[in-house]
């Protein structure tokens, strides 16, 4: 059977769910990943009330939709990084605007969404980390010895309590491997595995297009961390289409300027091969969803939902349950 098609709301905010439940019926998915902001899922009464999570599944189960994961990436962008007056803008009224009450709303955050998990009745909580360390991604001036590593172990120190709340709640967390996170691509993703000692409670939000651009082999990934790969979303990007005069870190410019190296693509309309990733995924045995973070500067958003939905069910495959020549044998 294949799997299920689902629609990340983060870049959809701006519409009340009940508004893009609707649409997203009508694009032909089947449920959405609900992003932890907007009206689409306030972590606050999700993690406090049942019955507030029970009618954000009704709204869903009115257009024909489910719900297989939450994601809490805005808050979860403060649990680590070097705080600027950047990350504010992702706080409520009412919290201080100082880097610790920031790590403090963020940390309380990302407790209540394992509570607003099971409320939802949902396994997996995707979002993001930050890190301590991004700044320091080229060594020069070199990296002080021990630099990187007590980088990873103030994470480690920051997300294992949250970890073991998720463990006791029975829900797991997806870290969307991504750059201005502690881990970008498989070096630091097995480096960050180690800090945690795997935590059975963390794995990975796999995502091709942050991986690809960089050069990082997003199949191999897969292999590497197939059990560890607790939610997929499918994301295009292209790469190698600028002009020359800006490389792969993106020389301050602006998605979709023609100068860029590389920028997200609806999907089916980058260079990543999604066959490759479906084949690895059935090998690993993921069942998950697939869901579709759509993101393209140049695409009309209602249209490339549509599509890239139509796109991700013509690309996906059930793996055989038979060896295609056992009717050889007599």
């Amino acid at each position: 059977m294949a799997r299920k098609v689902t629609l990340f709301t983060g870049q959809w905010a701006d519409l009340p769910i009940a508004k893009l439940s609707e649409m997203a019926s009508e694009f032909g998915y089947d449920g959405l990943e609900l992003a932890c902001w907007g009206d689409h899922m306030e972590l606050e009464k999700a993690s406090k009330s049942k019955s507030y999570c029970d009618d954000k599944r009704d709204v869903l189960a009115q257009h024909g939709l489910g719900c297989w994961a939450i994601s809490n990436h805005l808050s979860g962008q403060l649990l680590c990084d070097n705080i600027d007056e950047r990350h504010y803008a992702f706080l409520p009224k009412g919290v201080k605007r100082t880097p610790a009450d920031a790590r403090k709303w963020s940390v309380n955050m990302a407790k209540m969404a394992g509570k607003a998990a099971v409320n939802m009745d949902v396994g997996v909580i995707n979002g993001f980390t930050g890190s301590p360390i991004w700044h320091l991604l080229y060594s020069f001036p070199p990296c002080l010895p021990k630099q990187i590593d007590s980088g990873f172990k103030q994470v480690a120190k920051t997300l294992k309590p949250i970890l073991d709340t998720y463990q006791d709640l029975g829900v797991k967390f997806a870290l969307e491997v991504h750059p201005t996170e502690i881990a970008f691509d498989i070096a630091s993703s097995e480096r960050l595995l180690d800090a945690l000692d795997n935590h059975p409670a963390f794995g990975f939000n796999y995502d091709p297009s942050h991986l690809a651009y960089q050069g990082v082999d997003y199949v191999k990934f897969i292999r590497k961390f197939g059990e560890r790969i607790f939610h997929v979303h499918m994301k295009d990007v292209w790469w190698g289409h600028g002009d020359g005069t800006v490389g792969v870190f993106g020389g301050h410019t602006d998605f979709a300027d023609p100068r860029r190296y590389w920028d997200f693509r609806s999907l089916g309309h980058g260079d990543v091969q999604f066959e490759d990733i479906i084949v690895a995924l059935n090998d690993v045995k993921y069942q998950g969803p697939l869901s579709v973070e759509w993101e393209d500067s140049r695409m009309e958003r209602c249209y490339g939902a549509k599509e890239a939905c139509a796109f991700v069910r013509g690309a996906d495959f059930s793996p055989s349950d038979i060896a295609f020549d056992a009717q050889f044998d007599r």
